[in-house]
């Protein structure tokens, strides 16, 4: 049995099979409906349903309350339709525009950039490369069918002759994959992945000033979209914000001072929550979504870009939205939840 999904304001319709969240058949259609995680953590496909009946699979609460469900909203990553639908949620141009694929990919090279941090760098297909936009992410389909996701931090057109893609993986102690990445893996392994996914990329039919706002890996995706607006000449103003707890964290500061010297319209700001002795910090220190505040206590004209902890997106979005008069549309972001997060560990 289907049912039909029709998404307003915009109008768009799509068919869902019974039991089948909406998420995933707007995804397989090509209908570019916001979205993160994927599992019910995160909360950035949350939409509001306007009509028919859905049942919510696992979430969590923090994603979406029972208040909330009760005042209407749904989560179309594990909400399934029982009748035909209507919800109210933005479409995202540009979301479903490249098909999802599976994919195997090759290692070609593994990098240590600080003690809890991997470069990794994987080879594709050359005769069939990943089209994705700068800032979505893979998945890795390990043996057990599990999954595990990753941005891309180099921006599609850096791939060239030879299709691949750079991922940040952060070792979590105990952790299935990055155990293996950081003890086993090496290179020519080969690894199933699928993609592209997600919705966090950079909206280019505006015009406004941005802050870029990372902690931690979430630098990668960010990465990802500095390159993109370089390579395109884009010259919106933007200042990025890089939070971390130490200076070995920030991994790759070198590489946002380059950018910034390279590109006129970008400004980098690296924050520490927790600097060590021997870092010997000047730099600013504190939560980076606060340094975002001091700096900028009315965001009413700029877009954000939000990516990393789920902690600090959550923070960053109510005390932006509610302290600093930033429109709720014009924040946009991948929270990165791992396996813990998703699971309310």
């Amino acid at each position: 049995m289907t049912f039909t999904v029709t998404v307003q304001p915009s109008g768009r319709s799509f068919s869902v099979e019974r039991d089948e969240p909406i998420l995933q058949a707007a995804i397989r259609q090509g209908v570019g409906l916001p979205y993160g995680c994927k599992d019910g953590a995160c909360g950035s496909c949350k939409s509001r349903l306007l009509e028919g009946r859905v049942i919510h699979g696992a979430h969590q609460h923090k994603a979406l309350s029972v208040e909330e469900e009760d005042a209407g909203f749904t989560l179309t990553c594990c909400a399934a339709a029982q009748t035909d639908v209507v919800i109210e949620a933005r479409t995202v141009p540009g979301a479903g525009e490249f098909p999802v694929r599976k994919m195997p990919s090759r290692v070609m090279t593994i990098t240590r950039a600080a003690p809890d941090v991997a470069i990794v760098k994987m080879q594709l297909p050359a005769n069939d490369p990943l089209r994705y936009r700068a800032g979505q992410y893979v998945e890795f389909i390990l043996r057990d069918g599990s999954r595990r996701s990753y941005s891309m931090a180099n921006a599609p057109h850096t791939q060239g002759d030879k299709p691949w893609v750079e991922l940040h993986i952060r070792h979590m102690a105990g952790g299935k994959f990055t155990d293996h990445v950081f003890t086993a893996m090496k290179e020519k392994d080969i690894l199933r992945m699928e993609g592209p996914f997600g919705s966090f990329f950079l909206r280019e039919d505006s015009d406004k000033p941005m802050i870029l706002l990372a902690s931690g890996t979430g630098f990668a995706p960010i990465k990802a979209i500095i390159e993109h607006m370089q390579f395109k000449g884009i010259t919106r103003p933007a200042v990025l914000y890089w939070g971390c707890r130490s200076k070995a964290d920030l991994y790759l500061s070198g590489w946002a001072e380059q950018a910034a010297a390279e590109m006129p319209h970008l400004r980098y700001v690296p924050v520490l929550s927790e600097p060590r002795p021997e870092d010997d910090w000047v730099g600013r220190t504190g939560l980076v979504h606060q340094a975002v505040m001091a700096d900028f206590p009315d965001l009413s004209g700029h877009q954000v870009y939000a990516c990393g902890a789920p902690i600090m997106v959550e923070s960053a979005q109510r005390d932006f939205i509610e302290q600093c008069c930033l429109p709720k549309d014009d924040f946009v972001a991948d929270a990165f939840t791992s396996e813990a997060d998703k699971h309310g560990d």
